[in-house]
């Protein structure tokens, strides 16, 4: 295991020092899911939730807060984002939905933290839009589920 890069040599945090990096084209796929009641799901999949479209509410959200992570996450470099992908996939057999958040940028830093919050701000959002229907909805398993670029290449779960 290397060594935490965020902690100088006296144990302070510290922001990384990309300067001598090299630019490379980086991405990085994130995932969230959220299990909801049946009937929650058929809302989002219809669209006959009274509050609109959840997922299109969601995939915005996501976007918007891959670009907004420095300003969430205290350590993160601001990135000039490439791309920001949000999708969606329905499980109706176990009743959740599915959310992928892929960010690209061609920088000296990975993009990993811009895919996790995406992901994480979409499933917050999807909750928060049916919270009235369904305050049990979960909210569980957020992983990166792939990095590519940079010095320690390619990751996949």
């Amino acid at each position: 295991m290397s060594e935490l890069t965020h902690l100088d040599e006296h144990g302070h945090a510290r922001m990384v020092d990309v300067g001598g990096k090299a630019v490379t084209t980086r991405q990085a796929t994130a995932s969230a899911v959220v299990a909801m009641q049946p009937a929650t799901l058929a809302l989002i999949m219809t669209g006959g939730h009274k509050k609109g479209d959840v997922l299109a509410v969601a995939r915005i959200a996501g976007i918007q807060a891959a670009k907004k992570t420095p300003d969430l996450i205290p350590l993160c470099h601001p990135l000039m984002l490439t791309s920001v992908k949000v999708d969606f996939e329905f499980d109706e057999a176990r009743s959740r939905v599915l959310i992928t958040a892929t960010c690209a940028l061609d920088g000296k830093t990975g993009v990993e933290m811009e895919a996790l919050t995406a992901a994480s701000v979409a499933a917050l959002t999807i909750y928060d839009m049916c919270k009235a229907v369904d305050k049990g909805m979960i909210i569980e398993t957020i992983c990166l589920e792939e990095k590519l670029g940079g010095k320690s290449g390619h990751y996949q779960r």
